[in-house]
């Protein structure tokens, strides 16, 4: 099944030729835009034919299973949903493994914040360790648990990551196209580098396989790693839902007799009593409760 992210159609960066000089690289969502079809020059899946290959590949038990009729449509709506597809697989396993982690009491062993200097607010900044977040519940009351100028940072990095991996900018100084232009669906752009799209300071990892195990494969070794990674993503994916739902009291087969922490807030809300401080987070708080669920 592909997932659906909740994502608008103008959600990624349109084409932006790079230049040779870095100062006039331009990473713009609104230049060269155009709402009007461009060739499908790719190798990647554009059609019905395509998927109905590629589902038998991932699971010939069930085969193509279609309801949304996505094989019908055009070759960029087939790579944005591939693409979501592997990206909320990647994110799930993360959020699974991090989920059955967090329920366990594993945590860092040092602090999240301590008091810096001797004058200023920095200095009067309360103590606060990973342990004192562990012990805040499941997984979901310790995120409500974090400061909130620690959500703020976790929300920027992912936003971050989110817009560089829709710059086409950087995907094609990668050889690659976005992938709604035939580029890889999957694919995001490195973060160590050298060119004119290069940090101004050292970043000595990647995102996507940081220490280059995928560089060494075969592409038959890549291709039936890719078909697992999505076999995965897809089961990761119903698994961090039945145990977030498990959490709010739901039955959830299998789930129901493994002791998951019963979370009392709004799994939705990405603030809490806690960040009242922000801008209409209060507002929002008055709110949850009162929608039926």
């Amino acid at each position: 099944m592909l997932a659906a992210p909740m994502l608008t159609p103008l959600a990624y960066a349109p084409t932006v030729m790079p230049t040779g000089v870095r100062s006039s690289v331009k990473m713009s969502f609104a230049d060269d835009f155009t709402t009007e079809p461009k060739p499908w020059t790719s190798s990647q899946i554009s059609d019905k034919a395509g998927l109905e290959e590629l589902a038998k590949k991932l699971n010939p038990v069930v085969g193509y299973w279609d309801p949304l009729n996505i094989g019908e449509s055009s070759p960029e709506t087939i790579g944005w949903f591939r693409h979501a597809e592997i990206k909320h697989g990647r994110v799930a396993m993360a959020a699974f493994v991090g989920y059955c982690l967090q329920s366990n009491g594993v945590c860092f062993p040092w602090n999240l914040q301590a008091p810096i200097g001797g004058v200023g607010p920095m200095a009067s900044m309360p103590t606060i360790s990973f342990a004192d977040i562990s012990a805040a519940g499941g997984p979901a009351d310790q995120w409500d648990a974090l400061p909130t100028a620690a959500k703020l940072q976790i929300l920027g990095v992912i936003g971050f990551l989110e817009m560089w991996s829709e710059t086409s900018a950087v995907l094609k100084m990668d050889g690659e196209e976005h992938y709604v232009r035939g580029g890889k669906p999957g694919y995001f752009p490195k973060l160590s580098r050298s060119d004119d799209m290069a940090f101004p300071h050292p970043v000595p990892l990647n995102l996507w396989d940081p220490f280059g195990f995928t560089s060494k494969m075969s592409p038959e070794r890549k291709e039936k790693a890719l078909l697992a990674e999505v076999n995965n993503g897809r089961l990761a994916m119903i698994g961090i839902f039945g145990m977030i739902s498990a959490s709010k009291g739901l039955q959830v087969p299998v789930l129901d007799g493994v002791g998951i922490k019963p979370y009392a807030g709004e799994i939705m809300a990405p603030f809490s009593a806690g960040d009242v401080s922000l801008p209409y987070v209060a507002d929002m708080l008055k709110v949850v409760g009162t929608l039926g669920y």
